[in-house]
């Protein structure tokens, strides 16, 4: 069953998102040890682990504003409605922002889910073999979830199994520490998973997924021997390679291709399982909100010929969604491209379906590139650096001038050639805002980014009132 179908299944298992995940009881005590008695009732339990990565209207998951509001690629657009995202622009916000706390409730509801099958799995009867690969699909689901956490927040609480309710309320787990739990259960998570998923169920996690988030992990620790450890896991699966045609990542019908290395599905069914960007970020003029409107800094920050820009921004007379874009259509004279879709193929602009591509393996060569950077190894960083530019260089409009090959003297320059194909490559993927705080940065990039304070955003009122052990951010 398709993932985008398989959520459907997940509200009788979903945390309720109108309270504190610290004041809920652990859905545990549900009666879930008289639930889990078949193979069929852990994979659904395991589905419903999934629901909370949809960008759809009922999961409210603002993780993009805080990768791309906060950071130089977007500004808060639309009508005000959404103050919060005029905050995070601002950098205003407090800890009573709203779009902390259902982000926080959402990341535990996907957490909390995962641990119930982990909990669980042990006692179902079922062949060992989907054992393992249930187990693996949860760890590496968590791993997610938790890595999204300590992104936003920094310190969080680490829970591990589905806690009683006195075992609740427990002080926040130091980032490192999270790190290292992400890890190792993604070190076992590839163990137990397989490197293909069979197409009846695309979406679902894989061994090189649970590789390279592991290779994220070590990325954000600045653990540059274990970042090519793991890329190299991935890249020795021999699965996965550059699109030839850039725009096949963003694309409806070339979805979940070999570039694809985690891709959490969305699907145009009228129930809630679209892609709501494609609302949120498509101009007012077509009945989108606006809410995330390009800035010129980044609609020029391309180099010449670079077709990337084309494919990522929307500029005065060029096409756009069945129309032709004009200026007015953004207080920036620019909008986004990915993620969009017609409003002529979509039965209601709230559910896009094109897939949230969280690594794809451009971003992998990226990571490559930036940890042989780090190490010194200049000559070796060029290798996969090379590799994303000529994918770009071959769709330029003439090839023979465009994003000419990366020549470098030393390794400053070589960290800036890097840095600058990231923004390039990945735009608008929501990686901006933590690159630039993982690269020390955004104090430098940014106006109202506040160094000691802003790295991380603050912890939720809401969870602080509930759990007397949680202690604030810096600063907020």
């Amino acid at each position: 069953m398709k993932q985008a179908i398989f959520f459907l299944f997940a509200a009788v298992f979903a945390l309720s998102s109108c309270q504190g995940i610290l004041d809920k009881e652990p859905i545990a005590t549900l009666d879930a040890g008289s639930f889990f008695q078949s193979e069929a009732d852990a994979v659904q339990a395991l589905n419903a682990a999934y629901r909370p990565l949809l960008f759809n209207n009922r999961n409210g998951n603002f993780y993009w504003a805080f990768a791309e509001i906060t950071s130089d690629e977007a500004i808060a657009g639309g009508d005000g409605s959404r103050p919060g995202l005029v905050e995070l622009d601002a950098f205003t916000y407090t800890p009573r922002t709203e779009e902390f706390n259902t982000f926080w409730k959402l990341q535990y509801e996907g957490i909390a889910q995962c641990n119930l099958v982990l909990d669980n799995l042990p006692k179902v009867d079922m062949a060992e073999i989907r054992r393992n690969q249930i187990r693996g699909e949860a760890l590496f689901l968590r791993s997610y979830y938790y890595f999204l956490l300590v992104q936003v927040f920094g310190d969080v609480p680490l829970f591990t199994s589905v806690a009683p309710p006195d075992q609740l309320k427990i002080p926040r787990t130091p980032k490192a520490a999270v790190l290292a739990q992400i890890e190792a259960d993604c070190e076992e998570a590839g163990t137990l998973l397989p490197a293909v998923q069979p197409a009846s169920e695309t979406g679902r996690a894989t061994k090189g997924a649970a590789y390279a988030l592991a290779a994220k992990a070590f990325l954000y620790e600045s653990k540059w021997e274990k970042v090519l450890e793991y890329v190299g896991k991935v890249k020795a699966l021999g699965l996965y390679d550059l699109m030839a045609d850039y725009q096949d990542n963003f694309r409806k019908d070339t979805q979940n291709n070999a570039e694809s290395v985690w891709e959490i599905q969305h699907a145009n069914l009228e129930l809630g399982v679209g892609n709501f960007l494609n609302q949120w970020w498509m101009s007012r003029k077509l009945d989108g909100y606006g809410f995330a409107e390009l800035t010129p800094a980044y609609a020029n920050s391309f180099e010449p010929g670079d077709p990337r820009r084309r494919f990522t921004v929307a500029a005065n007379n060029e096409p756009y969604f069945g129309t032709i874009y004009k200026n007015s259509f953004s207080s920036t004279f620019f909008s986004p491209r990915k993620y969009l879709q017609d409003t002529a193929v979509v039965s209601q602009p709230a559910d896009g379906d094109i897939n949230y591509t969280a690594i794809r393996f451009a971003e992998v060569l990226l990571w490559e590139a930036e940890a042989l950077t780090e190490l010194n190894r200049i000559s070796e960083a060029q290798a996969p650096l090379e590799r994303v530019r000529a994918r770009a260089r071959a769709q330029a409009t003439d090839p023979t001038t465009a994003l000419p090959p990366a020549t470098v003297s030393g390794q400053e320059e070589m960290r800036q050639a890097v840095r600058r194909e990231r923004r390039a490559e990945l735009g608008f993927e929501l990686h901006r805002f933590f690159d630039l705080v993982r690269w020390g940065i955004a104090k430098d990039v940014l106006p109202g980014f506040q160094a000691g304070k802003h790295e991380v955003f603050p912890i939720p009122q809401t969870e602080m009132d509930l759990n007397t052990e949680l202690v604030q951010n810096a600063g907020y």
